[in-house]
């Protein structure tokens, strides 16, 4: 059987991602505890009608969560097809999330942002090895599209481009990064020192200079060369973050360049975290 551990942050989508993994024909059950996943699985393998199953396990099972590198090992050794996915979000997504939904946090009693804190403790051990999906800038559409495309196997790796400034830190999730802050700067221009890298003018400053086109090559040519062997190797999601100083001319430029030559190879998402704060 294939079999698909969901698990994540409280807020980050795992309602969504199981909602979306039923609609591709997998048989779904939602926090079952954890001694009894390995029974689930067996009982379902002796009846011979279900050959895809996804399980939810979050922080509610906290007790129980002491004993997940048994039972993972014990799952990976029954010879099913085992996956483990991740979701996480940032943590002011997901107070504004839970804030504007009014629901209330499984683990925050009075305090939201405590909740959320621990929440992010307890599934630590959980996030190890898994399939890491970082939901803070995916609607719900765009989160049941792209896992029903991984999953229904008909769809394309979905790759996440991020530009950022190292001024302000590198982002959270990434599986690979790429420092540009030796291309120039049109932030020493005064006509293009307040624009941003999405201006014509400035990406072709950045990206005309021989620099900045000999590096979208090597780049380009990497993602091309590594993106399919994120996919063999069962990836649903990659984030390529690119950073300059301050996040607004130089990474936002390549960005939407690569945006334009990998469209259609892939799933592009873009996302600018940078470009609004300022060189």
């Amino acid at each position: 059987m294939q079999i698909v551990i969901v698990t994540g942050l409280s807020g980050a989508g795992k309602s969504t991602a199981l909602r979306a993994l039923e609609d591709v024909e997998f048989y779904c059950v939602d926090n079952i505890p954890l001694p009894f996943v390995g029974e689930l699985v067996e009982h379902l393998a002796k009846e011979g009608d279900v050959d895809k199953v996804a399980v939810a396990i979050d922080a509610r099972q906290r007790r129980h969560l002491s004993t997940w590198p048994a039972e993972l090992a014990r799952l990976r050794n029954t010879g099913h097809r085992l996956e483990v996915m991740y979701l996480d979000s940032r943590d002011d997504v997901l107070l504004r999330r839970f804030s504007e939904t009014r629901r209330r946090h499984p683990l925050s009693g009075d305090d939201l942002a405590e909740g959320v804190r621990r929440d992010r403790e307890i599934t630590a051990d959980l996030r190890h090895g898994a399939n890491v999906v970082d939901t803070s800038d995916l609607n719900p559409h765009q989160l049941k599209s792209l896992i029903q495309e991984h999953y229904g196997g008909k769809g394309k790796l979905a790759v996440s481009l991020v530009s950022f400034g190292f001024k302000h830190g590198l982002p959270v999730e990434f599986n690979l990064v790429f420092d540009v802050r030796f291309l120039p700067n049109p932030y020493f221009e005064p006509s293009l020192t307040h624009r941003d890298g999405r201006d014509p003018e400035v990406a072709r400053y950045v990206c005309a200079s021989d620099d900045g086109a000999e590096l979208l090559g090597h780049v380009e040519g990497l993602l091309r060369f590594a993106l399919p062997h994120f996919q063999r190797e069962g990836k649903l999601y990659v984030t390529v973050a690119i950073g300059c100083t301050g996040g607004r001319h130089r990474s936002v430029a390549l960005v939407e360049e690569l945006r334009r030559r990998l469209a259609g190879d892939w799933d592009i998402l873009v996302r600018h975290r940078d470009v609004d704060r300022g060189e």
